[in-house]
């Protein structure tokens, strides 16, 4: 799935209570500290292009930050460890996993499968990548249909 579709679920399904923004964020996150760092890198050097990079061109750092990122295993195991001490910011912070659920269904072997269980597991699905349209255009709609709902929530609650 794409980082932006990532955020608007993790908005719209985790910053409803508290913590809208960081809920986003969460959503976003494990693709920002992988793609978004090489992103901003390339940025910085000048060398940016549009699209989706050829995995030749790939630094060998963004595969284990990719992995950590989309790991069941380690977000539960930090969400574990936030909720002993703020219960309420960990509620926002499961956008992370749920990306993850996103994620292992919409990535192919060939590009970024998900690591989902490691480092207990390498296990990792062949799914359909999400840029076909057949998946595309249902998590448009579902994220229209869920923002829709949400903010009917919130006019109804004021």
């Amino acid at each position: 799935m794409d980082t932006f579709s990532h955020a608007l679920w993790g908005y719209g399904l985790f910053g409803f209570r508290k913590y809208p923004k960081f809920a986003a964020l969460m959503g976003a996150m494990p693709d920002l500290i992988s793609f978004g760092a090489l992103l901003l890198l390339r940025v910085i050097e000048g060398n940016y292009s549009v699209g989706k990079p050829a995995l030749v061109t790939l630094p060998a750092w963004i595969y284990p930050a990719y992995t950590v990122g989309h790991s069941f295993v380690i977000a539960f195991a930090v969400i574990g460890l936030v909720a002993v001490w703020r219960k309420d910011l960990a509620f926002a912070m499961l956008a992370w996993p749920f990306h993850i659920t996103l994620d292992f269904p919409f990535h192919s072997l060939q590009y970024f499968a998900t690591p989902m269980f490691w480092p207990i597991s390498d296990f990792k699905v062949d799914g359909i990548p999400w840029s076909h349209w057949y998946i595309w255009w249902p998590n448009v709609a579902g994220i229209i249909i869920l923002l829709a709902y949400r903010y009917r929530q919130k006019r109804q609650a004021s």
